[in-house]
């Protein structure tokens, strides 16, 4: 099969508190809020979607804020994305630096790997992240009077998998998901998706003996691949499960059609397409300011706003 993946897509991540987590990725990242949704799986909780100015596949982090809704604190470890990087312009990693400083982000020196500076932090629910410095970063970022173009997050730069068998890992997304090895840093493979460039690049760590992972605040839920439209992905759905992979139906995400299933060590790998996009309910100049919700759940809508926390940003 010659596989149509793009690149990724997104990632999702099971945080606590909803206005921590605005305040964090809006407010100390400067990623602009592209949609302000619930899950379509628990509609008592936001769905964030973060994101350069379209929300342009790749570029996107999302979260779950499931604080008081009885999720346990999660377990990072085995099976699990430990680490989701953002990527920005080389030059401006001392900009970041200075900016954690004053804003009370604690942040450490990450070692220089694949010919890249990169800073390691934690979000307020404690999720691993980088900020990554990249020469070859072309993609256009949001921009705000605090953070130039020339500072500015591009977008997400790459997930790191800790997996027990990378062999496995590392076969699936080379055979099934249009990627190549590009690098290997000691226990580390670097594989780029469709290209080796920032948004495009699958980390596999090799576990040792720690933990396995288990999902729940202040962890990663799942990883997204991005394809081009819904017949391409049927024709990866009739793959995936032709090599003996369990494969979701095609679940309607509003903004995109999505498939899901776990890759041989557990993570759970999303194939969502690239359209309808962000645009498909509000304009452009009002992505993320109103609450969206499917049509399904538009009856609901009193009742729902009702039961989530009131938040701003």
């Amino acid at each position: 099969m010659t596989s149509r993946i793009r690149s990724l897509h997104h990632v999702t991540a099971t945080v606590t508190d909803a206005q921590e987590d605005l305040d964090f990725y809006c407010g100390v990242l400067g990623q602009r809020l592209v949609k302000k949704t619930v899950n379509f799986d628990n509609h008592h909780v936001y769905h964030f979607y973060y994101g350069n100015e379209v929300g342009t596949p790749g570029t996107i982090m999302t979260t779950f804020p499931y604080k008081g809704k009885g999720v346990r604190v999660g377990t990072t470890g085995a099976g699990q994305i430990t680490v989701t990087s953002f990527s920005v312009p080389a030059a401006a990693l001392d900009f970041w630096r200075q900016r954690f400083r004053d804003l009370g982000v604690a942040f450490a020196e990450e070692p220089n790997r694949f010919g890249e500076e990169a800073i390691s932090l934690r979000d307020p629910s404690g999720l691993g992240l980088r900020i990554v410095g990249s020469a070859v970063d072309e993609r256009p970022p949001w921009v705000r009077p605090d953070i130039g173009a020339d500072r500015a997050i591009r977008g997400i730069h790459s997930v790191t998998l800790l997996v027990r068998d990378p062999a496995h890992t590392i076969s699936l997304l080379t055979e099934m998901l249009a990627g190549a090895v590009i690098g290997v840093d000691g226990d580390t493979t670097r594989v780029g998706i469709n290209g080796d460039s920032p948004g495009r690049i699958v980390e596999v760590v090799c576990a040792s003996d720690g933990p396995n992972g288990v999902n729940g605040l202040g962890t990663v839920h799942h990883v997204a691949f991005a394809i081009g439209d819904e017949e391409e992905q049927l024709e990866i759905r009739r793959a995936l499960l032709g090599r003996g992979l369990q494969v979701t139906e095609v679940r309607d995400r509003q903004y995109f059609r999505s498939i899901y299933f776990r890759e041989p060590n557990g993570v759970l790998f999303e194939v969502a397409t690239v359209p309808p996009g962000f645009t498909a309910d509000e304009a452009l100049p009002d992505l993320g300011k109103a609450l969206k919700l499917p049509p399904w759940e538009e009856p609901h809508r009193a009742s729902i706003e009702a039961g989530l926390p009131n938040v701003s940003y």
